[in-house]
């Protein structure tokens, strides 16, 4: 039973790690702005940093608030706010889904800290995350060499649908957000979600140490 349980740490956690990731990075309005500012698209739009920014907290509040599509009309077409709408879909069940492995996570933690088994909860911790390093590595890879397929696989994948094919000589939306942008927050969370992967492999050693010193009667805290 427990190595059942440890399995699953290894699946959820890292899961909603890769999850808090997507979200820290893409609610990032520095990120953003960088962006715009790097690829002059006050320029490519015809408007000005400060109404881009005003439209990127609209877009924010638009993703994670209960508002619907008429806070979008003033700014983007029909088709942009049809895909937005998706998007709205999209990362609506990615903040419950976050939300179940936050919580499962916290309760197979407490379920093996109270057992006190050190060794194998950092074992487990520790060699277990290696194989997520493997894929997103993998994928990073592949991504760098051509990003446009993976991202339109992606799109494939989580849209039934192509309103995601927008003109970038008439829709803001990709005007604002061109290909570029989306390489550059794509590699931001890979980076944060590794890095996390690694303070996550830094404790487990540390677990395994503790395991080991606890099971030769020697317990430091």
């Amino acid at each position: 039973m427990k190595r059942i349980i440890m399995i699953i740490l290894i699946l959820v956690l890292p899961c909603y790690v890769l999850l808090k990731s997507v979200e820290i990075n893409t609610f990032n309005k520095s990120i953003y702005l960088n962006s715009y500012e790097i690829h002059n698209i006050s320029t490519v739009t015809g408007k000005s940093n400060e109404e881009l920014e005003g439209i990127t907290e609209i877009i924010f509040d638009y993703l994670k608030q209960d508002l619907g599509g008429q806070a979008l009309k003033p700014y983007f077409n029909e088709r942009e706010i049809m895909h937005m709408e998706d998007v709205k879909e999209l990362f609506k069940y990615g903040f419950i889904l976050k939300k179940i492995l936050f919580f499962s996570t916290l309760l197979i933690l407490i379920i093996l800290f109270t057992q006190k088994d050190w060794k194998s909860l950092g074992s487990v911790l520790f060699y277990g995350t290696f194989i997520w390093w493997g894929l997103f590595l993998l994928l990073f890879i592949l991504s760098m060499v051509d990003f446009n397929r993976y991202f339109t696989y992606f799109h494939l994948v989580f849209f039934d649908n192509d309103l995601w094919l927008l003109n970038p000589k008439t829709d803001l939306l990709i005007q604002m957000l061109p290909e570029e942008f989306f390489i550059s927050i794509f590699i931001r969370i890979i980076l944060l979600f590794l890095l996390i992967l690694a303070i996550i492999q830094i404790v487990g050693y540390i677990l395994i140490k503790k395991g080991k010193e606890y099971n030769g009667g020697i317990i430091k805290f």
